[in-house]
């Protein structure tokens, strides 16, 4: 998992190998506002201005280095007005105002350290959330070489409704990924019910359009449990992909796409979509013949009772890697409003070198072209994974 952390790209630039600098800044303005006023006539003062280190050094620096600039800067201020003579003298007044201000310096950093911290606090919490719904997948897993990443739109947040899970089970591997309409904790709710069904049903049933059938009736009773609590946000639903691999041998994979972009096969020969069984998104199976069964505590009575269609399977070739995105890619912009040509870039990328098809290569690849493509002002949270088969090493 890969995400951008502006704040903390911002506060490298105050860094000089493992020492934080920012101090420098404060300190240099001290030091080039007591130089001047001591090498100009009585005519040109500017010791008041020593009232802005504090403010800076709070915008900067922590707390503790605010106060010692604060008082540093009442230091510095009496000693270079001490040097004129007393006609020239800003005086009193002066000295009030640069101590007023470094005491308004040290409140505003405490409020800035206090803000900070409960930002963080919430980042952590949202990070245990994030890794919740997104389970961390081992190297190898099932016998699929895999790769993801996934940028949030939010850095502060830094989770979303997009999620993806691969499940080994006795009837082969599946694999999920997709994106839940909408932003905020219910779409992050509906994508950890819907990993939660996939992971149970993925395992359990030999059909992978029972699969499917089971997550349509999940997403109805999960939106019939919020709108019950009294949090209906209207008809929530998600775009996905459904993949499996099965254990005969074989290089067919089964599809079962829920109004997702479709996913391509990517490989030495370049890029194609594969085709698979067309569904409406998830969450709106009434609308066709067919929902599964076992929908009797379903809000709506009239649901379907059955889906017949079955996924299809197309071939993916031993070096190709299936690749899968989420809207962040296919509708990334730049200034110009131009869309990021996925396909075209990709076969740029294996024209020069083939090898890029690789999993980690490849989604590597695509996460950097779309924040090239952007400069890193993401409009949507963006999903990249790519998996496939690995090579059987035995004699």
């Amino acid at each position: 998992m890969e995400r951008i952390d502006r704040r903390k790209r911002q506060r490298e630039w105050f860094r000089v190998g493992d020492c934080d600098v920012a101090w420098l800044v404060p300190l240099l303005l001290l030091m080039g506002i007591a130089a001047v006023d001591l090498l100009t006539s009585e005519q040109f003062r500017i010791v008041s201005w020593i009232v802005l280190v504090p403010s800076i050094a709070a915008a900067l620096c922590g707390v503790g280095t605010t106060v010692v600039f604060a008082l540093l800067s009442l230091v510095t201020y009496v000693a270079v007005d001490t040097v004129y003579p007393n006609q020239y003298r800003a005086g009193n007044a002066d000295f009030v105002l640069v101590a007023l201000g470094g005491a308004l310096a040290v409140i505003a950093a405490e409020a800035r350290a206090r803000r900070e911290r409960r930002e963080g606090h919430m980042r952590d919490i949202a990070e245990t959330t994030r890794r919740t719904v997104l389970r961390p997948l081992p190297p190898g897993w099932a016998g699929l070489e895999h790769a993801g990443v996934y940028l949030a739109a939010d850095t502060d947040a830094r989770v979303g409704g997009d999620f993806y899970d691969i499940q080994p089970g006795p009837h082969g591997t599946r694999v999920l990924v997709g994106d839940v309409q909408g932003k905020g904790l219910g779409a992050v709710e509906t994508a950890a019910a819907l990993l939660g069904t996939f992971r149970e049903a993925a395992y359990h049933e030999p059909d992978l359009a029972t699969v499917a059938d089971r997550l349509e009736t999940r997403m109805y009773r999960h939106r019939g449990h919020t709108a019950a609590l009294g949090r209906y946000d209207g008809e929530r639903f998600a775009t996905a992909v459904l993949l499996s691999f099965p254990q005969r041998e074989g290089d067919t994979v089964e599809i079962i796409n829920f109004g997702h972009e479709a996913p391509l096969a990517v490989g030495p020969r370049g890029v194609r979509p594969l085709p698979g069984t067309e569904r409406l998104p998830i969450g709106f199976g009434h609308l066709t013949e067919g929902l599964a069964g076992g929908a009797a505590d379903l809000p709506s009575a009239d649901l379907p009772a059955k889906v017949p269609a079955e996924a299809l399977a197309p071939e993916l070739h031993p070096d190709e890697t299936l690749l899968v995105v989420t809207d962040g890619v296919t509708e990334a912009r730049d200034r110009r409003g131009e869309f990021y040509t996925l396909v075209r870039e990709l076969d740029r990328a294996l024209a020069r070198d083939p090898g890029r098809a690789a999993p980690k290569r490849l989604v590597r690849t695509v996460r950097d072209g779309v924040l090239r493509h952007t400069r890193g002002r993401l409009a949507d949270d963006t999903t990249v994974f790519a998996v496939r088969r690995m090579a059987d090493t035995s004699d």
